[in-house]
């Protein structure tokens, strides 16, 4: 086996974008897998998770939402570089189908098999991706957060893939009237989702670094459950 991985480039606003290709040059990939990152921006955590689905068979290409280079790690920051995206989804939109087409483009993909998947902030992305009307198999978000666009702000068109949404029930940040909202967001939009809820869980629950118990912590077994829901919800889209 052996994994490579090469930058892309691509540019919104004036501004320039770094996306990460990874993917077993010696053999067909199953499918590929677009990672959105949470919102400290595209660091190790979602560049291990496209090694780590490269191993499997899988291409992937973890995206930059942020601008080449620009990450950070403490709360504060983390939210200065989110919120200008949350307050303006049409942008958000726009730049994560920008990565999307990007992907689409490069010559070892076959575009008729991708899925994007995102990490908290990220899980919002690839939600808003499908509101967007993109074309690919489905969406997965990890403890992501749920809200629809505002009112004002109007941004869901007609939904053309799956959506599983992986979700701790005790999410502080994403209240069970929340899900509820989505469920009903995507019935009435006619979407194939599904929701999966753990117990006992809070936010980021994959992530091994979270530790603020109570609101984002790491949960070993519902961490694995969400994992293979997403193999399994490859193997749907993909063939096993």
């Amino acid at each position: 086996m052996s994994i490579v991985s090469k930058v892309h480039h691509y540019s919104d606003d004036n501004i320039l974008f770094e996306g990460l290709f990874i993917h077993d040059d010696r053999k067909p990939a199953k499918g590929c897998i677009l990672i959105a990152h949470t919102w400290e921006g595209r660091g190790h955590f979602v560049s291990d998770i496209g090694y780590r689905l490269a191993q499997l068979g899988y291409q992937a290409f973890a995206i930059d939402m942020y601008g080449k280079g620009i990450t950070a790690q403490k709360p504060a920051e983390c939210q200065a570089l989110m919120q200008p995206l949350i307050d303006d989804r049409k942008r958000l939109q726009r730049r994560i189908n920008l990565a999307l087409n990007t992907l689409k483009q490069i010559d070892q993909v076959d575009s008729s098999k991708i899925i994007a998947i995102g990490y908290c902030f990220g899980g919002l992305c690839v939600l808003d991706l499908a509101r967007s009307g993109a074309e690919l198999l489905g969406v997965v978000s990890f403890h992501g957060l749920l809200h629809a666009p505002p009112p004002e702000n109007p941004s869901t068109k007609k939904i053309n893939c799956k959506i599983l949404v992986l979700h701790g029930h005790d999410d502080p940040m994403v209240p069970p009237t929340q899900v509820n909202a989505l469920k009903e967001e995507f019935t009435q939009a006619k979407a194939d989702w599904q929701v999966h809820a753990y117990g006992n869980t809070v936010h980021a629950f994959t992530n091994k670094n979270a530790n603020m118990p109570g609101t984002a912590l790491y949960h070993a077994l519902s961490d694995q459950r969400a994992w293979q829901s997403l193999l399994n919800f490859c193997d749907e889209l993909f063939g096993s």
